[in-house]
Order: C-alpha cells, then structure tokens, then sequence
C-alpha cells in the first residue's frame, strides 16, 4: 500500500543502520527519499531489538519525521494463518514449536511495542481492510496534526485492542428492542431519528463532545500523532456507529483530521 503511494520501502533492515538511513534520507534530495518506511520483524538481530528505544530516541527529529506503526493479531489468529498459509515461524525449529515462536516473537518485538504511535489489530481484518486501514490512517495523516479516529464496536465481541479511550454506551436506548429498527443501524435516518428523540442520548453525546474538546488538544500537545475512540454499545450496529458518526461530524467541522470505522458493520 505504501510502495504505491510513493513511500521507499525497504524490508527488514536491521535497526543499527536506522541512524545510516537517516542520514542518508536527511541529506538526499530525490523524491523518492522524501517518504520511507522500514518493515522490522522478529528476523532482526536480537540485540538490535532489545536496543531499539535507544536506536530511536537518537534519531534526529529536528531533520525527519518520524512514526512507528505497529501491526498486532491475537495468538489464535497468528496460529491460523500460519497454518492456512503453511508458513514456517522465523523463529520455530526443532526445539522450539509455533506456539513457542509467536510468544518468543512477542517478547523481542516488546521495546517496539512501547514507542508504537498507533497499533492496529489485523485479527479480524481482511487483507483489503488492513489495506483501506492503512490508506486512511497512515497514507493520509496530516503529520503537522494529530489524527483522530472514532470506531464503534460491540462489547459481545470484545473491546478492540487498539483503542486509547473507550466509552460504554449500553446504558442508553436499544433500537435493536424495536422491531422495524432493529435490521438498520446507526447510519440510516429511521434510526437516526429515534436516537436523536431520546434525551439520554443527547446528553451522553454532549458529555463525550465536551470531554473530548477538553482533553484531545492535551493528547496532541504529548506528542501524540494518532488516537482512537471506541465507542460500544452491545452488537455495535446502532448506539455506537450513530455517535461515531456524529462525534466525526462535529470534530471534522474544527478542521481536525478525523476518519470513522465501524467494526461491526461490513
């Protein structure tokens, strides 16, 4: 997806050369210097891992722009697809079997975890998805202002991994309990209309507007470049994707670089 947005893209380079290629990259004047991403996996040496928040640190800001975009899936999913593909583990051999690898490949990746900007769960998407994903959130962002996407979900299939806040509105009224409402969701006028009417709505919308108005420019101003807001209610159809879309409304008029997702939805 980068490659064909015109990023230079360059798989596994070990991170003792980050500070070379960014000095490389600082003094290039070719265009095709001018947006680089570098893949970094559990192939990379060891010792380079374990001293990646330093390989980091000293990389000079005032000359680029830098992000790290950290791409998660839960245990079971890794298991699957390692299986589907027929793929073998990096770090599996004869001692060390693929349950062992994805949890050893957890421990070397962790210094890296713990700087990531923004962390995307792929258990649930698919390939176009991770892709759109990637478009919208990465491609696009602004890096001169931090990017805010709102996504719903429902709580019966878990809270997403990859959400920095998250708001619990099951306490509010169920369309799904009304039945010619209850095949739509939050996008469609009928449903809209009757979340609109109800004024423990409006009143949960109005707090998460004004807690958000408040507390976003203090996450920017940490030197956060991206954030989600989860927003849940039970299946994740209605409540959630009907505040998603108007907190994404409301927050697009101010000019912020706002995108919503729907998890629920396909």
């Amino acid at each position: 997806m980068l490659e064909d947005i015109g990023y230079y893209c360059v798989d596994n380079l070990p991170a003792s050369m980050l500070g070379t290629l960014t000095d490389r990259v600082s003094k290039d004047l070719h265009p095709e210097f001018q947006q680089v991403a570098v893949s970094i996996d559990a192939r990379n040496i060891s010792e380079d891992l374990e001293k990646f928040p330093d390989i980091f640190a000293s990389l000079d800001e005032s000359r680029i722009d830098r992000q790290i975009i950290f791409l998660d899936a839960d245990d079971n999913t890794l298991l699957k697809r390692f299986s589907e593909t027929r793929r073998k583990h990096p770090l599996s051999s004869e001692k060390l079997g693929l349950m062992e690898a994805i949890k050893r490949e957890r421990e070397l990746l962790s210094p890296i975890i713990s700087l990531a900007n923004l962390t995307i769960d792929t258990s649930t998407l698919s390939l176009h998805q991770l892709r759109d994903i990637i478009k919208n959130r990465v491609a696009r962002h602004d890096a001169k202002g931090m990017a805010v996407q709102f996504q719903s979900f429902g709580f019966k299939y878990g809270v997403p991994v990859d959400a920095d806040i998250v708001f619990d509105v099951r306490c509010l009224p169920n369309p799904y309990w009304i039945i010619n409402l209850r095949g739509l969701n939050g996008m469609h006028k009928d449903v809209i209309d009757y979340l609109d009417s109800q004024q423990e709505v409006t009143e949960m919308y109005d707090d998460i507007r004004d807690y958000l108005e408040r507390w976003l420019p203090r996450f920017e101003a940490n030197n956060r470049s991206y954030i989600t807001i989860a927003i849940g209610c039970t299946g994740g159809h209605h409540r959630s994707v009907y505040l998603c879309e108007k907190l994404k409304a409301h927050f697009s008029n101010k000019k912020i670089n706002v995108q919503v997702r729907h998890k629920e939805i396909r």
